[in-house]
């Protein structure tokens, strides 16, 4: 129970940005800013494909339509990684309070990640792209903002996860039929190409 809080807050910050989460981790724990990092976390090799994963994750979710893209391949990562994350936070290997904390993290980072997602499909109906470059700052500050207040304040980090979680469930779902009609046109656009290439081969000389 007592670490539920600190889980609970990596689940959501796993579901915006896996790698980050687990970067920061590492480092805080490497450098002996806090003892509540598990000694996987810390580990270099950990360390340096998170960061790597990191800076590929800071570019490609800065780019219309490519973030989307990102967030589909990422629909399993992310919720595994918050899983595993929040595991490794409760220890106890394979005991009840691991597996446990292991669902908690996994089905938050899910939501998280699901509003993430959400949210990025409405703002790429929007043809400039300084509205992703904007959101995507303002999703990395917040990852490592609440982790680092996290692990010294872990209650009042999560009241702060749970309050942006319920916020963004209910701005998806505002959003909604913003996101419907940007998905039906891309629906049309894509069977528009489809018959024009059909139309095009059947036009050929033979």
């Amino acid at each position: 129970m007592s670490v539920l809080p600190l889980v609970f807050t990596s689940g959501w910050a796993s579901g915006i940005n896996a790698y980050a989460v687990v970067l920061l981790f590492g480092l805080l724990g490497a450098t002996g800013v806090t003892d509540e990092v598990p000694a996987a976390l810390q580990r270099p090799d950990v360390l340096i494909v998170a960061g790597v994963l990191f800076l590929c994750e800071a570019v490609a979710d800065k780019i219309p339509y490519v973030d989307s893209v990102w967030d589909g391949v990422h629909t399993v990562i992310r919720p595994i990684a918050g899983a595993v994350v929040a595991a490794l936070l409760a220890g106890h290997d394979g005991s009840l309070p691991e597996l446990a904390a292991g669902a908690v993290g996994g089905s938050t980072a899910l939501l998280s990640h699901l509003v993430k997602a959400g949210a990025r499909i409405a703002v790429n109906t929007s043809p400039e792209p300084a509205s992703n470059i904007v959101l995507s700052l303002v999703e990395d500050l917040g990852v490592a903002g609440l982790i680092t207040f996290a692990v010294f304040h872990p209650v009042a980090a999560a009241v702060i996860a749970g309050v942006l979680l319920a916020g963004g469930i209910a701005l998806v779902v505002l959003l909604w039929s913003r996101i419907r009609r940007y998905l039906r046109r891309r629906r049309l656009r894509r069977e528009e190409k489809r018959s024009a290439a059909t139309g095009g081969a059947a036009a050929a000389p033979r």
